[in-house]
């Protein structure tokens, strides 16, 4: 449970750090100008941006705020991509194109993962609800209505009478 809950915690910041580290690993093992087109166009906003997208589609589900932990799935899919993007950080030639390929194949992956988790957890099941702290309880069950008889009706209406003396 621990390393859910600190991979709930690093999904925020990975939006920002991920791009830097593309941006650092150019710097850092010379890529080229070629490279650093690629980085700045494409690289650091489609990673930033697919971060956050993964980011509100897990943090959305109702389990991953409640237990504050993402899912196993979160972490093997979202922890592959993000591996991915940091290889490509290091600009090797020889396998930079298989790693590209890789991550485009797994950030797909990862956000159908998601939009399926989301899914799952979103339609009505009617089972178990979860409240806060992990407790859970079964919903009351809906008592049959009794048969539904026309309550006995009574009018009642006033005459009213003129004033008369002694009358209010």
């Amino acid at each position: 449970m621990m390393l859910r809950r600190a991979f709930f915690l690093w999904l925020l910041p990975a939006a920002f750090l991920l791009p830097l580290w593309l941006l650092i690993g150019w710097g850092v093992f010379n890529a080229g100008g070629w490279a650093l087109l690629w980085v700045l166009v494409l690289a650091v906003p489609g990673v930033f941006v697919w971060q956050l997208v993964l980011v509100a589609l897990i943090r959305g589900r109702g389990t991953v705020r409640g237990d504050r932990a993402v899912s196993w799935w979160d972490v093997l899919g979202v922890g592959t991509w993000q591996a991915l993007v940091v290889s490509l950080g290091f600009f090797r030639p020889e396998w930079w194109g298989l790693a590209f390929f890789l991550a485009v194949v797994a950030g797909v992956a990862v956000f159908w993962l998601s939009l399926w988790q989301l899914w799952r957890e979103a339609r009505p099941s009617g089972a178990v609800l979860r409240a806060r702290g992990g407790i859970a309880f079964l919903p009351p069950t809906e008592q049959p209505a009794a048969e539904k008889t026309t309550p006995d009706v009574i009018v009642v209406s006033e005459q009213q009478e003129p004033p008369g003396p002694g009358r209010f």
